[in-house]
């Protein structure tokens, strides 16, 4: 899944959306910004215009000054917070871009943008072949075969594959329903999910988010990109340093959930090209529609299930993966006598 960074003009006024990908700028400086691209990439936003989201962000500081965030569109208010986040996790950086020219904001965009785009690239073809260990049959061969360095037999072309990417809600052993998807007669848009995010490949549609984005597939690619290749099967072990550990992750995001989902979507799929007018795998439309989900304030309490979900599946050690203290335990009951006694030397410590 190969992207394409963009260095934008300076916008005189709102820009355009910097949460697009744009066409590609080759960028060969070496600096800590391109490692900080791949993993910001990968966990906070994977299809940014880094250019875009730096000049249209300083922008946006100033406007902001005299009027609140709410007063712009929403895809303007998310691209805000993604720059926010940028800033948040590299210290300096809001300073380097104030105090910087306008070339000198390009290239920090580039830099970064050559991570993110760099790490895109490397985990979608490592995927390519490891996807294909992780859906054969236990103990069997792909029948017909599937070539790891060829995606032309993938997608709606192979039954595997076919009834894997087949949207939920839809009956793949229905004939006339694979034929329309094989022929093309059916399209099927970025939103309308693939049966492999559910949990043993079960939807429900009176309980849409039963098993949603918590199959054995999703983790077996989170764990082959974040941990290591070799931690799909076992624990990984103490001296490896995979892209989690690098880079200080302790517990899984939201959008590197997605992230997983749209790279594993795309192995499966018979293109072999990521572009934004492929209408084929729509995987911009697809990832979005994921984010829109997971970042609604009214999906929350399932939201933070799901999280839950994912940090013991893949960070169990993280307190993140922690369960809440059963109620009326021992445990319970030694955590309320010590904040009883907290509460009377200080009244004004509040139980949580």
């Amino acid at each position: 899944m190969t992207t394409d960074d963009a260095t934008p003009n300076i916008p005189s006024k709102r820009g355009s959306s910097a949460l697009q990908m744009g066409p590609r700028k080759k960028v060969s400086t070496s600096d800590p910004l391109v490692s900080h691209g791949r993993h910001f990439g990968r966990t906070v936003f994977a299809l940014c215009n880094y250019p875009s989201l730096l000049t249209n962000g300083i922008l946006r500081l100033e406007q902001l000054e005299d009027a609140p965030l709410e007063d712009f569109s929403a895809e303007e208010q998310r691209e805000h917070r993604v720059f926010e986040q940028l800033l948040d996790s590299y210290p300096g950086l809001l300073e380097r871009l104030k105090n910087g020219s306008e070339e000198d904001i390009l290239h920090v965009g580039e830099l970064i943008g050559k991570g993110a785009s760099g790490a895109r690239g490397d985990d979608t073809k490592t995927l390519k072949s490891a996807v294909l260990d992780w859906i054969s049959p236990k103990g069997e061969a792909i029948q017909p075969p599937l070539h790891r360095n060829s995606k032309i037999d993938r997608g709606f072309n192979h039954e595997l594959t076919g009834f894997l990417l087949c949207p939920a809600g839809l009956d793949w052993n229905d004939s006339q329903t694979k034929a329309d998807l094989r022929s093309g007669e059916m399209l099927v848009c970025g939103d309308q999910w693939p049966i492999f995010l559910y949990a043993h490949q079960t939807y429900d549609p009176d309980d849409p988010w039963c098993g949603l984005l918590r199959s054995h597939l999703l983790v077996s690619a989170y764990k082959h990109v974040f941990m290591s290749p070799s931690s799909v099967e076992k624990e990984p072990k103490a001296t490896r340093s995979g892209n989690a550990r690098l880079h200080g992750m302790k517990s899984a995001t939201i959008a590197s959930i997605a992230y997983i989902a749209t790279q594993v979507r795309f192995a499966l799929s018979s293109s072999s090209v990521f572009s934004r007018t492929d209408t084929a795998t729509d995987s911009e439309t697809f990832y979005h529609s994921l984010l829109d989900l997971l970042e609604d304030p009214d999906e929350s309490s399932e939201v933070d299930e799901l999280l839950m979900w994912w940090n013991r599946q893949v960070f169990p050690t993280s307190s993140a993966a922690k369960r809440p203290v059963t109620a009326n335990s021992a445990l319970s009951k030694i955590r309320q006598k010590r904040l009883a006694l907290k509460q009377i030397l200080n009244p004004n410590i509040v139980s949580s």
